[in-house]
């Protein structure tokens, strides 16, 4: 797979959608596609008729084939981890998860390591059988947890055989921002699968430039709107990031 999560040299920049309506969203996926991120992120908690499974399945296959060779990520971010309200209970957010791996050809569905564990279970044992990757996640938009409980949660994801670890704090100090680029350099020696970190917020902001310098394999630039405090726009993150890579390497 083309811009496959951990097999670059250098973070990835995804790119979230956020629009509301169907012709919002196509509408704001020509725009980031214009700007050429590696990866695409639709956040469908913010759809509107997220509640209606047929439409989800139609419109996520839409954005695939519309993104062409540019890999895709499904996700129903939960209010509890800072995603929108909507009408859908834990059990119908993993059976949609279940269904686009089914039905659909997106790469990658994002899945809160919240979940129960035979929820995750089910979810992985479908993935498998389609060819889906799976993304753990966890999120904290109030604070930032001690390392040792953010360096369980990256192990938490390769214990549940999940494809890519995904954690995203919001720090109150720059030594939290530290806190979490200490435990993605602990947790790449601990896993096997990649790893996504991110400092959340105006102190973070840095992290999505040198997350790389310590395992993060992925970055989240604003293509259109941003889905999280402190993002990027995609056109300093794909001037940044070369520079970082480039002196790294020499």
């Amino acid at each position: 797979m083309k811009n496959s999560i951990g097999q670059s040299g250098q973070p990835l920049i995804c790119a979230s959608l956020v629009a509301g309506s169907q012709d919002e969203i196509l509408l704001e996926l020509a725009g980031i596609l214009a700007k050429q991120p590696d990866i695409i992120e639709w956040r469908a908690d913010f759809f509107a008729q997220i509640s209606q499974p047929a439409k989800v399945l139609a419109l996520a296959e839409t954005i695939k084939q519309t993104a062409g060779n540019i890999p895709a990520i499904f996700t129903i971010r939960s209010e509890c981890e800072g995603g929108q309200p909507i009408p859908l209970s834990a059990e119908q957010i993993v059976e949609l998860n279940m269904s686009i791996c089914r039905n659909t050809s997106i790469e990658y569905v994002d899945c809160e390591l919240c979940n129960k564990a035979d929820h995750l279970g089910s979810l992985k044992t479908v993935a498998e059988a389609t060819g889906t990757k799976i993304i753990g996640s966890f999120h904290n938009f109030v604070f930032t947890p001690g390392r040792e409980v953010l360096v369980e949660k990256f192990v938490q994801a390769a214990e549940y055989r999940l494809d890519v670890a995904k954690v995203a704090v919001m720090p109150q100090c720059l030594e939290d921002v530290l806190t979490l680029l200490g435990a993605t350099l602990e947790a790449k020696t601990k896993i096997s699968i990649p790893v996504i970190a991110i400092s959340m917020g105006k102190y973070g902001a840095v992290s999505r430039i040198i997350g790389g310098v310590f395992g993060s394999a992925l970055t989240f630039g604003v293509g259109s709107h941003a889905s999280a405090p402190g993002q990027l726009p995609i056109e300093d993150l794909k001037t940044t990031l070369p520079i970082i890579t480039k002196a790294m390497g020499a």
